[in-house]
């Protein structure tokens, strides 16, 4: 029998016949007898009954839900076919189970579920206290989890939708960048194009947004060879949040692992999401520009025990969560109130179900995972042997595309940047720290700096690691702005209404002399400089560089280092800056895109394995070697010893790659000079096995960049390095 719960409206309950267990979701096809209908599966482990509800809104009244049980049971599995149930129908679920909080069971079926395998999502999740499974305002807070909420949550949730996909993908070409040549570009699908003048408006801040030819023009004319989207699964927003007025922007908050967030869609939000997300997709592969998206599968937008009942918490909460020792609490390595319960074979499931979906469905070229660590975790520590990156490992679709790992997690043991098994790419926060700190004057040495420009080897060179396992980044959509960086020392955080203290405080910023906005030309002058040094290292590095959308043009978030919930003017790109005549800009961008394309036309920028330091061939010429401010080749001692300024010259004649057809590649070589000094600085120029003669490329003490300068230096001679800036050179003999 059902436990009592809320009475559907309208037309009551039915049984649906018996369908199939597989696959999970809502799939529309012919069922049995030739009719067409949906079968609909749901795994809720200890469930003692589940309901499907379908909702008609077609009527001049409030809309109508009619429940079908689902009678049967395949291995915890519950299923059912329901005739006539055509793509756009919307739909919830009603689980039935013990209300025991002490004991983790929290089933309650006054609550509408999201199906976890819901392609789409029709609506918004708001926060009035009917969605919370348990009596938000209890008197007893300390108690409020444990008192079951008997009112229905139908009318104040999303539904998902049924979608039907006819779409074999037959005429899609990826795009399919090796590693080495890959330059990933994060942006957001809302903020990027919503304040673009040749977007349409009714485009901008959509799916279809990003397709137009102008947003991607715009990255193609920069030269990036793959869009790091921010969270496209369905999410919602957070209660505190919503009380103040604001909303969640990034959308690290989860809840529909298979929808595209229909926030994001111009076309409607009964399943025409999908479609205009392929479409995106299919614009971005024909440009030559891989999708890569940011994903949440570490917690979900369900939030502790005093959270929302959503989705997974009211299906099986000790199923897909870890609990505590208590287990009424939740375990969080994730500082967002709960933690998935990866080593569980359902949770382990619906993450793999999901990322196989967005490959071979959606279209996409790989994934950033968000706090992967606490994926990692075993029962409690992190495993690199874990059963989810051992199931990644051996998938036939998934070890094939990009993985990229943000390698920590806020619990005991979380960080483990370099730890991550080969198939892995990391974002390298060392990389990072290291950059920052370089050209705000902040290093002893600059043994730090060697080992990040050439690939990070220190972190990277073991069980067959290749320096693009580095991704290398000096901002990311969590932090200053590059414009920022240079601008402010301090976080500037008001808006977002937690009276500055969200945010970190280590920024490794240096405002110039100046916090914030300036109108002295020496300053505005010096923090255009330290955006060029800044954006030339990180191009110019061994490894994947990760740009972050408008810093190639001076985006600023006026010091706001924490702009997860300022979906405004703060965090959307402004394209005006493009069109300042005295801004600089538009020189900033030029920089950008010219040194994408040194990049892309010389395979000594971007090597596929790590430099040796040893001597090739007679001449007794190294692939790698370093300079001191004199001119010399580093010592030992001279690792050590204080300083400002690192020479590195890369041979392009012993690059360990080959053609397709084994002939060997080589490349111009280059001499770089990093000079983090305020002072001016006569470089000697390396001669004999180096070279004889040199041509300058990139200065980034002179502000227009985008043609390079003619000036020719033989060996021996003194190159004038100005203070703060960066000399690349190219050897001609």
């Amino acid at each position: 029998m059902l436990r009592d719960g809320p009475r559907a409206a309208g037309r009551g309950e039915r049984t649906a016949l018996p369908g199939s267990p597989q696959p999970l979701g809502a799939r529309h096809h012919t069922g049995p007898g030739g009719v067409r209908g949906t079968n609909f599966a749901l795994w809720a482990g200890g469930a003692e009954a589940v309901e499907v509800c379908l909702f008609d809104d077609e009527g001049p009244g409030p809309e109508t839900e009619t429940r079908y049980r689902l009678a049967e049971q395949t291995h915890e599995i519950w299923h059912g076919f329901v005739p006539g149930v055509r793509p756009g129908a919307r739909y919830g679920y009603r689980v039935h189970g013990r209300w025991d909080p002490w004991t983790g069971a929290r089933w309650n079926p006054a609550k509408l579920l999201l199906d976890p395998y819901a392609r789409a999502v029709d609506g918004e999740f708001g926060a009035p206290a009917e969605v919370y499974g348990h009596v938000r305002d209890w008197p007893q807070q300390e108690v409020a989890d444990t008192v079951r909420d008997e009112r229905d949550s139908a009318p104040y949730v999303p539904k998902g939708v049924v979608v039907e996909d006819l779409d074999a993908w037959d005429d899609d070409r990826r795009p399919k960048t090796p590693w080495a040549d890959s330059v990933l570009y994060e942006l957001h699908v809302r903020g990027f194009t919503i304040r673009h003048p040749d977007v349409p408006e009714e485009l901008r801040g959509t799916y279809a947004g990003l397709a137009h030819p102008a947003a991607v023009g715009h990255l193609t004319r920069l030269g990036v060879t793959a869009v790091e989207l921010l969270p496209v699964h369905q999410f919602a927003h957070e209660d505190h949040l919503l009380r103040r007025g604001l909303r969640n922007y990034w959308g690290y908050n989860s809840v529909g692992y298979f929808a595209p967030h229909a926030g994001y869609a111009a076309g409607g939000t009964r399943g025409q999401q999908v479609g205009e997300f392929k479409r995106m997709v299919r614009a971005l592969h024909a440009a030559g520009i891989e999708v890569i998206l940011d994903v949440v599968y570490n917690h979900t937008a369900e939030g502790n025990e005093n959270g929302p009942t959503l989705s997974l918490r009211g299906i099986d909460n000790r199923g897909y969560y870890r609990l505590g020792g208590d287990p009424r609490r939740y375990a969080d390595y994730t500082g967002c109130g709960n933690t998935l319960h990866v080593v569980q074979p359902q949770t382990l499931r619906l993450i793999t179900d999901s990322l196989r979906y967005w490959v071979q469905e959606m279209g996409v070229d790989g994934f950033r995972f968000d706090l992967a660590s606490a994926l990692a975790r075993a029962m409690h520590d992190v495993d690199m042997l874990s059963p989810f990156l051992a199931v990644i490992a051996q998938d036939p679709v998934l070890r094939r595309v990009k993985l990229i790992a943000e390698p920590w997690d806020v619990g005991n043991g979380g960080y483990q940047v370099g730890a991550f098994p080969p198939l892995w790419t990391e974002w390298n926060d060392r990389y990072r720290d290291t950059a920052r700190d370089f050209w705000r004057g902040a290093l002893p040495d600059v043994r730090d700096l060697a080992y990040r420009l050439s690939g990070s080897s220190d972190l990277y060179a073991w069980g067959g690691r290749r320096p693009y396992a580095s991704v290398n980044f000096v901002t990311a959509h969590d932090g200053f702005t590059l414009r920022d960086l240079v601008s402010y020392e301090h976080k500037h955080n008001e808006a977002n209404g937690e009276d500055n203290r969200d945010g970190t405080g280590d920024n490794r910023s240096w405002n110039c002399g100046t916090e914030g906005p300036a109108r002295d030309p020496a300053v505005r002058e010096l923090r255009a400089r330290q955006l060029r040094n800044l954006l030339t290292t990180l191009l110019l590095s061994t490894g994947v560089p990760m740009l972050v959308a408008g810093d190639e043009m001076g985006r600023t978030q006026g010091g706001n280092n924490n702009a997860y919930c300022q979906d405004n003017a703060t965090s959307w790109v402004d394209w005006s800056l493009l069109r300042e005549p005295d801004g600089g800009w538009h020189e900033l961008f030029a920089l950008a895109s010219r040194l994408l394309r040194l990049r892309r036309e010389h395979p000594v920028l971007r090597r596929k394995a790590f430099f040796s330091g040893r001597a090739h061939g007679p001449e007794g010429l190294r692939d790698l070697a370093w300079f001191t401010a004199e001119g010399k080749e580093m010592t030992e001692r001279d690792w050590f010893a204080p300083g400002r300024t690192l020479g590195m010259f890369l041979s392009g004649r012993d690059i360990p790659q080959r053609t397709p057809d084994g002939t060997p590649v080589t490349d111009d070589s280059f001499l770089c000079v990093l000079h983090a000094d305020e002072r001016e600085l006569n470089f000697p120029l390396p001669g004999h096995p180096w070279a004889r003669d040199y041509q300058l490329v990139v200065d980034t003490a002179r502000p227009g960049q985008a043609r390079p300068p003619a000036t020719e230096h033989a060996a021996g001679t003194y190159l004038p390095v100005p203070g703060r800036s960066v000399q690349l050179l190219r050897v001609l003999s």
